[in-house]
């Protein structure tokens, strides 16, 4: 599994596993939570992908109950959560409405509930969740820096920024961004034409791709789309999924597909994705499906 350097202290699986439905499967025991955690390390993928919010603020004390039965497992892994977002449900259950807390208090309470939850001492990626039309960048970009400064996370970015949200926020602070998590797939092209993946290819951060394979209805709800794929999928005897996830992988910007399934099945053949080699050609024929038209 190919290794991507986010900084020079942190180093993160090409592929990454997301928890997003960590807490929504039938089954979260501890030992079932590990054999997916195994299943992932098998091959090669050791970044876990995890957000505050998750299954109603409950994901992370999924997780957590694994790492307390087995700790060993939290040294083969690179963890990444988010906060910022509230809605009213779980430990907000109270809150009246959803909205973005970007605030100093929220971020270090949001840090230290973390931790507690996943049962680790630091947390290797930290993000914000989504931008805050309220946000004090100053205070929020200090903030950041104090949590990284404290040794409790090690590096910081956002999720779902475009380039002026991370233009208003970094010129804030002393630690870089090293990564922006926005929605990329064959459903979910914009970002290829429309500036947000560009800005980060020209500035050499490399960006994750949450849904990328459009929740699982890219797949099922594309015809066109599913037809290029299956021609490519049975040249290289894989599935239309694993051709999705190619697609991201071909490109230059060096994108990191963050995939969430409960399938212990589907876990293990996550890295088939790895086995498809796309020209440009083909490339373009998968981008030509999801366009609807030929390229201008």
């Amino acid at each position: 599994m190919q290794r991507v350097k986010v900084s020079d202290s942190l180093e993160m699986s090409r592929l990454v596993y997301g928890m997003w439905r960590l807490g929504d499967d039938t089954d979260t025991s501890a030992a079932h939570v590990e054999a997916k955690i195994q299943a992932c390390l098998d091959q090669g993928i050791t970044t876990f992908d995890q957000a505050d919010i998750y299954g109603d603020y409950n994901a992370e004390a999924v997780l957590g109950a694994a790492l307390r039965e087995n700790p060993a497992l939290r040294q083969k892994m690179e963890i990444v959560t988010k906060c910022d977002i509230v809605a009213p449900c779980g430990r907000y259950s109270h809150a009246k409405v959803k909205y973005y807390d970007t605030s100093r208090a929220h971020i270090l309470k949001s840090v230290e509930t973390s931790l507690s939850e996943m049962a680790i001492d630091h947390i290797d990626l930290l993000l914000v969740h989504r931008p805050d039309p309220f946000m004090d960048h100053h205070e929020t970009g200090a903030a950041l820096d104090e949590v990284v400064a404290s040794g409790k996370v090690r590096e910081v970015g956002v999720s779902n920024f475009r380039p002026w949200d991370w233009n208003l926020l970094q010129p804030a602070m002393k630690t870089p961004l090293v990564t922006n998590q926005i929605e990329i797939s064959l459903g979910e092209i914009s970002p290829f034409t429309n500036g947000d993946l560009a800005f980060h290819q020209q500035h050499g951060h490399p960006l994750m791709a949450w849904s990328p394979l459009g929740g699982g209805l890219l797949m099922a709800g594309n015809p066109p789309v599913g037809l290029v794929a299956d021609e490519i999928a049975e040249e290289f005897g894989v599935d239309r999924a694993a051709v999705a996830i190619a697609f991201l992988l071909a490109h230059p910007a060096g994108i990191l597909p963050v995939l969430g399934t409960n399938n212990l099945d589907r876990i293990k053949r996550i890295s088939d994705a790895l086995k498809v080699k796309l020209d440009r050609e083909s490339w373009f024929r998968l981008y030509e499906a999801a366009l609807g038209h030929e390229v201008p």
